[in-house]
């Protein structure tokens, strides 16, 4: 619920046997788990009161925070590269990276110029 491991809360159980000892653990066992049930009940109704009074606009609310999730997820080396391929290539949720240009399409993909090695020259360009 908060993130703990199996050994905080353990060690958590622990310090409260001797705080509150073993005939006051259990009745505290039980608000504790009440309290949870209470709070979670209010949520729910507060979740489902938006819902009921937002409608649609609650779907039109979640679209622009899904796009910006997907900045949490921006890859700039990813975008270049769609920019400057022109979509030609995408990268794979494992980071590989796949040709996704129709078959018809000729793609050259440059290395790296080597040093000394003068650029390649295109004519339509200059």
């Amino acid at each position: 619920m908060f993130g703990l491991s199996l050994e905080h809360l353990l060690v958590r159980l622990v310090a409260a046997l001797f705080i509150l000892g073993p005939e006051r653990l259990p009745e505290t066992a039980r608000w504790l788990a009440r309290t949870i049930h209470k709070i979670r009940g209010f949520a729910a109704g507060a979740q489902d009161q938006l819902r009921a009074e937002l409608g649609p606009e609650l779907q039109q609310l979640r679209k622009p925070l899904q796009e910006l999730q997907a900045l949490r997820t921006f890859d700039p080396k990813t975008a270049l590269r769609g920019y400057l391929l022109d979509d030609v290539f995408t990268e794979l949720p494992s980071g590989a990276v796949t040709n996704t240009a129709p078959a018809t399409q000729a793609t050259t993909i440059r290395l790296p110029l080597k040093p000394g090695e003068r650029p390649p020259v295109d004519p339509d360009a200059t």
